[in-house]
């Protein structure tokens, strides 16, 4: 079948949904592409029980590369996706700020059953992303892996091994059969894998720098990974730099959909250990030989290079607004139901400040994620914030967070609120950005 090409700056400009083309394109003459990634939706397998054979899942696979995805800041990237699954679907991306493809409920048709399509997208930022179908789950007919993505810094960075590690979590029903999350979990055994393994062994010498990409890719679970023995400095959240900074009791703590990127110096084998809320269980090692790596240690870990998110934010002239996740009648809809014909969460002037009160009403935790921008958490007293960038908080039962972000990004985003049950459905709003 004859690929479909979008001119994504006409299409979405016609549909008034677009970000600007100077944003998605370039701006002036269009560039020339510098990268290309071949991705493919398609069913797969995956061993989750020793007793059993391997569960049928779904995968997003990228097809041109081996081992881990790598772009690179400032690449402007013809993606071609085929869709081998019975069903419409199209991978959202987390991390990719201010692309109109990475939203494609906004407009965008997603790939039918057998087809493909190529668009081009610009990778604005260096971090660690995730595309996956999590915005099509009421379509899923199997529980579907993400796909991680590198999007590398135009310097190297100072380490000995860069490794993703993917925490996912599972639901295997007594036939062996793995749900996807939406449907009931009833007689089902939750089961975590890292790296697609229930264990999995990363190895490095003595003296070693890792940089360790742990994403959440679980779609229900708060999860905390701790690696025994070793001290864990945190240098990047959800695909954005932070001043370094120790993880407490050398712990991660990772909402669904979240990225930390740790830099670790390996000092003897260890346990990487799971704790889902209820019970701490090895999900992995790292084994450390013992003949040093390096002549002398390297010194202590340096902040990674912007990428160029503002210093400031104007708090006193702010917009604020007020978003309940998941209330009845405020909004909120399936992604089957999701429509940009419904009311926006709200709406805000191009480069304006704006502060959210985000409640969650639930006698659950509850997952929020903001497309389009990265935010700020802001302190109780709203007399400033945290010294990092997210896009994905857990707010606890009956708590406010209280966030803000520049809007920068102009065009329709999402926001996605699910909670931490695994039968709970996604939902989705929109805010716009004019």
């Amino acid at each position: 079948m004859k690929p479909r090409i979008f001119d994504l700056n006409r299409r979405e400009l016609l549909a008034g949904l677009a970000g600007s083309a100077a944003g998605l394109l370039g701006g002036g003459a269009t560039p020339v592409t510098t990268t290309q990634l071949a991705l493919q939706a398609r069913p797969a397998t995956l061993a989750l029980r020793p007793d059993q054979p391997p569960a049928p899942i779904w995968e997003l696979a990228a097809v041109s590369h081996l081992g881990n995805v790598h772009l690179r800041r400032g690449d402007r990237c013809e993606v071609t996706f085929r869709n081998a699954l019975p069903v419409p679907l199209a991978p959202a991306w987390s991390g990719l700020n201010g692309a109109a493809i990475a939203d494609p409920l906004r407009g965008r048709a997603p790939t039918a059953p057998d087809a493909t399509e190529i668009s081009i997208i610009s990778i604005p930022s260096a971090g660690t992303l995730v595309a996956d179908f999590r915005l099509f789950e009421d379509r899923l007919k199997q529980p579907a892996r993400p796909l991680p993505i590198i999007a590398d810094e135009t310097s190297p960075i100072t380490v000995d091994l860069d490794e993703v590690l993917l925490l996912e979590e599972w639901r295997i029903g007594p036939d062996g059969i793995a749900i996807p999350p939406g449907r009931d979990p009833k007689d089902t055994t939750p089961i975590y894998t890292l790296n697609g393994r229930t264990s999995f062994e990363l190895s490095a010498s003595v003296g070693d720098r890792l940089r360790l990409r742990f994403i959440n890719g679980s779609q229900r679970s708060v999860l905390a990974i701790k690696l025994e023995g070793h001290e864990v400095q945190v240098v990047a959240l959800d695909g954005q730099p932070a001043e370094p900074f120790p993880a407490r009791n050398g712990a991660l703590v990772l909402a669904p959909g979240a990225r930390a990127d740790a830099f670790v110096d390996a000092a003897t084998s260890a346990a990487f250990l799971l704790h889902d809320g209820k019970e701490a269980r090895p999900i992995g090692r790292l084994a450390v030989s013992g003949k040093p790596g390096r002549r002398a240690p390297l010194p202590p870990p340096q902040p990674l290079p912007s990428n160029d998110l503002p210093e400031k934010l104007d708090l006193k002239d702010a917009l604020r607004c007020d978003v309940a996740l998941g209330a009845a009648d405020t909004g909120w809809a399936r992604t089957a139901n999701f429509s940009t014909a419904s009311a926006p969460a709200f709406r805000a002037k191009i480069g304006r400040t704006v502060v959210l009160a985000v409640k969650n009403p639930a006698p659950v935790t509850s997952v929020f994620h903001l497309h389009g921008h990265h935010f700020r958490l802001l302190d109780r007293l709203d007399d400033g914030w945290k010294p990092y960038w997210l896009d994905t908080l857990a707010i606890e039962p009956g708590q406010t967070q209280r966030i803000a972000f520049a809007a920068t990004s102009p065009g329709r985003w999402l926001i996605e609120s699910v909670l931490t049950d695994w039968a709970a459905p996604r939902l989705v709003r929109w805010y716009g950005v004019e």
